[in-house]
């Protein structure tokens, strides 16, 4: 196959460049504590300065992969899969989770918002960053808004971002982990306070697995 071809194929969705992928705990949000597969795509122009996989936003550093060999593997693990990135809606995401559902999983996605919500999806979890702020369109099919906290001044902005999802999406604060022993009492005050929030932790890093 030529570069073009696959370029081609990758610009369709058919072909992702694939960081990682591997069975493990999901360890943020609502769903953590379950098992679940979790599918790594590279890729990735928000750039936080913070994020702890900056070695995923260079996509040309990832092989593109078919997405018929990522489904089989997936299939192997768990009902349950989880397309994370770098930023996944990068790419076209239908023809993935169209295959993902054809062999009866659950597709969830974690994304910032940044680019059109494509693929089917049964869990949306965003998780805005100022530097590049979600479409208007994905807002309203958040299933959880999970706003990290970095510092004082990210609680006025996961409010203005929580006014923009709907009533039932359910609203988590997390600390960012280099700065967690500084924030979570900063995190249990507001939700104290606001009580419509609630904390998420990297329960996964204190558990030391993937």
């Amino acid at each position: 196959m030529t570069k073009e071809e696959v370029l081609a194929l990758v610009d369709k969705g058919e072909m992702l460049p694939l960081m990682e992928e591997f069975y493990t705990i999901q360890g943020e949000g609502f769903y953590k504590g379950t098992a679940a597969y979790f599918i790594r795509v590279g890729g990735c122009d928000v750039g936080c300065h913070w994020c702890d996989v900056k070695e995923s936003w260079n996509a040309d550093l990832h092989p593109p992969t078919g997405i018929d060999k990522i489904v089989d593997n997936a299939a192997q693990y768990s009902q349950t899969i989880v397309v994370t990135g770098g930023e996944p809606l990068t790419w076209n995401m239908e023809p993935l989770t169209k295959a993902l559902k054809a062999k009866g999983l659950k597709t969830h996605i974690e994304t910032s918002g940044a680019y059109p919500l494509t693929g089917s999806w049964d869990w949306v979890c965003l998780s805005p960053k100022k530097v590049k702020l979600p479409v208007e369109g994905v807002y309203p099919h958040a299933n959880e808004l999970k706003m990290i906290v970095y510092n004082h001044h990210d609680f006025a902005f996961a409010e203005e971002q929580a006014a923009k999802v709907s009533d039932s999406c359910i609203l988590y604060l997390q600390p960012e982990w280099s700065r967690r022993d500084k924030m979570i009492p900063e995190i249990v005050d507001f939700v104290m306070k606001n009580p419509r929030w609630k904390v998420s932790l990297q329960t996964h890093k204190y558990l030391n697995i993937p």
